[in-house]
């Protein structure tokens, strides 16, 4: 393999924006009014990752355990609040903390695991290993969770009835929403799993397209990108049923009644 990493100007990026302007063109011409959530998330994505790259310079120059504990907190609310904004049903208070303590509790036990003990970084708090792929964790554990919220509010509102009728029955209100719960968690996890269906025939993942781009041997490219991906099956699977198992009792009273 060649080691040789080929340098991107800022030329050479600029002329990427033409697909941006491509997009335009043809919203514009269809007459969908999207040009401005275009160009501002256009230019968001810019500029966040401009700035995450001089962050990240700093940060793997002054390596130490807080900083990097800041970047995973930072990372954590952003997509705590993300996942939060995603849901089209207006969430509980108590509903939103289920999305914050699952986020945190399944993300950061998957990204921890992955770190110490599949990779065995020395020491644990390296940027270069943990903050990239807490990163990539955390960002499929927050579209999971918000599509698990999405499916558990809104049936959750759609089948009130049948959930009351099952309770004045004598159902307990996780046998009233077991089958809620478990599309709510099933809707989760699809995209997952239809991504790792056609992962090396239909597409070649970032991470692995990255690390080839950069050099690495293939076969090592590969190997990384299974262990991320089965970091990310599993976080994604432990966030959303920690989720869906604790959000479904935010629906109901102490003395099991629907509010």
């Amino acid at each position: 393999m060649n080691s040789s990493i080929m340098n991107l100007s800022v030329l050479q990026l600029s002329i990427a924006y033409i697909f941006i302007l491509v997009l335009l063109v043809i919203f514009k011409a269809r007459g969908i009014k999207r040009e401005r959530q275009i160009l501002i998330a256009s230019v968001r994505m810019t500029v966040q990752l401009t700035l995450m790259g001089y962050v990240l310079m700093f940060v793997f120059d002054n390596a130490s355990w807080w900083l990097t504990a800041i970047m995973i907190v930072i990372m954590l609310a952003f997509a705590i609040f993300n996942a939060v904004k995603r849901v089209k049903n207006t969430m509980s208070t108590e509903l939103q903390r289920m999305v914050a303590v699952s986020m945190v509790g399944g993300a950061l036990v998957t990204a921890a695991f992955f770190v110490m003990v599949v990779l065995q970084v020395e020491p644990w708090f390296n940027p270069q290993y943990i903050i990239p792929i807490t990163g990539m964790i955390v960002g499929n554990c927050m579209t999971g969770i918000a599509l698990g919220a999405n499916k558990l509010c809104s049936d959750m509102e759609e089948k009130r009835v049948i959930i009351e009728n099952s309770l004045m029955l004598g159902a307990t209100p996780a046998h009233a929403t077991k089958e809620i719960v478990n599309d709510a968690f099933d809707s989760a996890l699809l995209p997952t799993m239809n991504n790792m269906l056609t992962m090396g025939i239909v597409s070649i993942p970032g991470m692995m397209t990255g690390q080839i781009l950069s050099g690495t041997f293939p076969l090592t490219a590969i190997k990384y990108q299974l262990g991320i991906m089965l970091a990310i099956l599993g976080s994604t699977a432990l966030t959303t049923i920690l989720f869906v198992m604790l959000g479904y009792k935010t629906f109901f009273t102490k003395d099991n009644r629907l509010k």
